[in-house]
């Protein structure tokens, strides 16, 4: 077996499609990438109907609001899930640092590849109907990857920095928070300013999570490869019958 563990297959170093046979499952992403991935999720799953409701209130409970708390729960509850999905997110950033390939493939696109930006151009054209097969990949697609680092990535680090410059705010000028996120503010003219970005990228990240659930779900039927049980074993594997189309 080879170093890179795809034996005698053939694939690209770069795009991750595969150009020859044998095919074989192939282990890509480690369990701390497998974990991020379902503990963001829930995160979002939390963020965003809480994130909504602070933005946009309802009436809430008929009830004095000293004797409910409805919405002092609701900003904790966001909070817990916004430390969470940052911590998170640090996590990840350093794995991609110490662990492999395909742990950094969504932080560092090679946009300097023509193999990659044929491969989008070829996936571009296969979820629109334009092209019958899809060529195999062993990570991300480039589509899939360009997307997970321009909506999600970018994304995150968006609504993270905004979102602790506005939690800062509760301290003060002066507050170790607003010493480390204070900045935010500055940069962005007003706290109102802030917020609107916060709130427009909520809806970002809410567009990317859709596509994205739809796509995964879509390429586990439709596409000749595992998807939903590769981030859940973290081993590629190939169907029956699946045929090497060319990039």
């Amino acid at each position: 077996m080879s170093k890179n563990g795809y034996g005698a297959m053939k694939v690209d170093p770069v795009s991750g499609a595969v150009l020859g046979g044998p095919l074989r499952q192939v282990y890509v992403y480690e369990a701390p990438v497998r974990i991020w991935h379902w503990v963001m999720m829930i995160a979002m799953f939390v963020l965003i109907p809480t994130g909504y409701l602070i933005g946009s209130p309802w009436s809430g409970p008929r009830e004095e609001a000293t004797f409910t708390y409805f919405f002092g729960n609701v900003r904790m509850i966001h909070f817990i899930a916004a430390m969470v999905f940052a911590v998170a997110f640090l996590v990840r950033v350093y794995w991609a640092i110490v662990g492999n390939h395909h742990a950094r493939a969504i932080f560092i696109p090679p946009l300097w590849s023509f193999n990659w930006w044929k491969g989008l151009v070829g996936q571009a054209m296969y979820y629109l109907f334009l092209r019958k097969e899809s060529a195999l990949w062993i990570g991300h697609n480039p589509l899939a990857q360009f997307a997970m680092f321009a909506m999600y990535v970018l994304g995150s680090i968006v609504i993270i920095l905004t979102g602790f410059a506005l939690f800062s705010e509760q301290f003060g000028w002066g507050s170790t928070w607003m010493n480390v996120f204070g900045w935010v503010n500055t940069l962005l003219g007003s706290s109102q300013m802030v917020r609107t970005v916060h709130h427009f990228t909520m809806y970002y990240l809410m567009i990317f999570a859709v596509v994205h659930m739809y796509m995964v779900f879509r390429e586990d039927i439709m596409s000749q490869e595992s998807v939903v049980g590769t981030m859940i074993s973290g081993v590629r594997s190939f169907k029956a019958g699946a045929k090497i189309e060319k990039v």
